[in-house]
């Protein structure tokens, strides 16, 4: 089934880079809920359909595209659904998010199904797809200092220095530089051990405790989020979240076609610049953000930690199944995950060093050419100061064809951009954002 000998792997192999792939990536079902908390959903309610998503991705990819690539709710894209969709419109509950993450799916699914997701994608320019990575970096780093209370408001300048002396603080610091420490030792699940250090720091200083245990049933308190696509679609049209949507696709496009490919390329599976069986892959982030959406999370996406299982010697669907199989086992452990996530500097650390890596992105940027490079920087300085990815996006998409204009070089962008420009500037111009 999984065509071990004609990729040049076997079992042993297979599974332990799916044990490698899920230890460093598993902070997501700790740090997800943290994220989506601050859009008030309950933490019960986004560790299972953390779990529910990630299981739905990673089967397909490894059932249907035979690839060692993991799927599960993106970073960048909770931030975006928390900070931006919930806390960026007023009158917007959490459960309204939810109806426009499952549409967003959908037409996901459907745009999976076409040539059109591959079309899109070579419509944007590479020096926008960087900036936006590098952009959504910046964003999750300065989420993580601001939750421990390393940067804090500041009365005149915005944002300052906090009180680097607190225990919070204190301990963020040492669980970033043991984070740091194991990476640089290239430890495969840095940032799984590290948050087990932390915690363990943690609980001998007083500031963690396991009051309700360690081990429960998963449940989910608030039921399905969304059971009705035409309610939630009513939804969308009702309070108006067309950019939400179209933000929520643009971005996870990018972001998971990305990913494959990059995975992929080390893997050794890419047939020339093609991906094999591209649309079964890319169908797999389509349908977990789409029944991710029903139960209580965000969009899902393709995995950069899945380079970890490649690296260890992980090349067919195997590796992805023992990845979903050890999510399953992860839903059994709800009141140890809520306990640690309770403790933004556990946490935190996570959230920075995933900024700081998705980061390199900005020296692929070609900063000599004005016309290239300012868009990009426009979107990577937006992010942050604005807390809104999407308008990071959108000053992007919207100032790239405007100087390319300019210059005479009206006919480099692709006709599919001119749209996007159009659109985004109808967004930020009569539309709340």
């Amino acid at each position: 089934m999984f065509k071990l000998k004609e990729n040049q792997t076997n079992t042993k192999t297979e599974l332990l880079a799916g044990i490698t792939t899920f230890f460093t990536m598993v902070y997501i079902v700790v740090v997800n809920p943290v994220i989506l908390a601050d859009a008030g959903v309950p933490f019960e309610q986004v560790f299972s359909a953390t779990i529910i998503a990630a299981l739905v991705g990673t089967l397909w990819m490894a059932l249907f595209a035979n690839y060692p690539i993991a799927i599960a709710p993106g970073m960048g894209l909770n931030a975006y659904f928390a900070y931006s969709v919930v806390g960026g419109h007023q009158g917007i509950s959490y459960q309204t998010a939810f109806a426009a993450v499952f549409v967003a799916g959908l037409i996901f699914v459907i745009l999976s199904l076409t040539p059109f997701r591959e079309k899109l994608i070579e419509a944007i320019p590479d020096n926008l797809k960087h900036g936006i990575t590098a952009g959504i970096g910046l964003f999750i780093a300065f989420i993580g200092l601001r939750q421990t209370k390393i940067i804090t408001a500041h009365p005149s300048n915005l944002v300052g220095l906090g009180d680097l002396h607190s225990p919070e603080a204190i301990l963020a610091i040492i669980g970033l530089a043991v984070t740091l420490v194991l990476m640089v030792l290239r430890v495969n699940g840095a940032l799984f051990f590290g948050m087990i250090v932390t915690g363990l720091i943690a609980f001998f200083t007083g500031q963690l405790s396991f009051d309700k245990g360690f081990m429960a049933l998963p449940s989910l308190p608030e039921g399905l989020m969304v059971a009705n696509p035409i309610t939630a679609l009513t939804d969308v049209v009702q309070h108006s979240l067309y950019a939400v949507v179209f933000s929520f696709i643009l971005v996870t496009i990018f972001d998971t076609t990305g990913t494959m490919i990059g995975v992929a390329n080390q893997a050794g599976l890419m047939k020339g610049d093609k991906l094999p069986r591209a649309r079964q892959a890319l169908l797999s982030d389509s349908l977990g953000t789409a029944v991710g959406a029903m139960f209580g999370t965000s969009p899902t996406t393709a995995f950069i930690e899945s380079t970890s299982g490649v690296a260890a010697g992980g090349r067919t669907g195997l590796t992805s199944l023992t990845v979903a199989v050890l999510f399953i086992v992860s839903a059994f452990f709800g009141p140890l995950v809520s306990a640690v996530s309770g403790i933004a500097a556990i946490t935190a650390p996570a959230l920075i060093i995933v900024g700081s890596l998705m980061m390199g992105s900005i020296a692929k940027i070609r900063w000599n050419e004005l016309d290239e490079a300012f868009p990009a920087f426009l979107t990577v300085l937006s992010m942050p100061l604005t807390s809104s990815i999407a308008t990071g996006i959108a000053l992007g998409f919207i100032s790239f064809p405007l100087l390319k204009i300019a210059k005479g070089k009206w006919r480099e962008v692709h006709p599919l951009l001119y749209v996007f420009a159009v659109l985004f500037f109808i967004q930020l111009a009569f539309l709340q954002h």
